[in-house]
């Protein structure tokens, strides 16, 4: 089941935990287990895809370093609520962001 995740990460520039919550979840995690796998899956995979989008020189270091100090803020800010939201709320909110971005991504064909 990594095979997909990874496809999907590298061909998406990221989007693995799509496929790694449900797949998870369908091994006996509960939605915030999942989730937190699927960070730790995704951790490792992104570094991967990173290295081999560089290697490709698709990365511009500069132009992106900005955004590097306020994505580790929101995500510890993100730590900090997902302690406090239940498993439920979480899969809704995790299926509202998918029909989301499913949306978003069929609007900009």
């Amino acid at each position: 089941m990594g095979v997909p995740v990874g496809v999907i990460n590298i061909l998406l520039g990221a989007g693995g935990g799509i496929l790694a919550v449900p797949i998870l979840k369908k091994c006996g995690l509960d939605q915030k287990e999942a989730q937190a796998n699927a960070v730790a899956v995704i951790l490792p995979l992104t570094f991967v895809s990173f290295l081999l989008y560089a290697r490709g020189q698709y990365v511009y270091f500069a132009e992106n370093a900005w955004i590097l100090p306020l994505s580790a803020f929101g995500a510890i800010l993100g730590a900090t609520i997902f302690k406090k939201l239940s498993p439920r709320f979480l899969r809704k909110l995790f299926a509202i962001f998918m029909i989301w971005a499913g949306v978003r991504m069929l609007w900009k064909l």
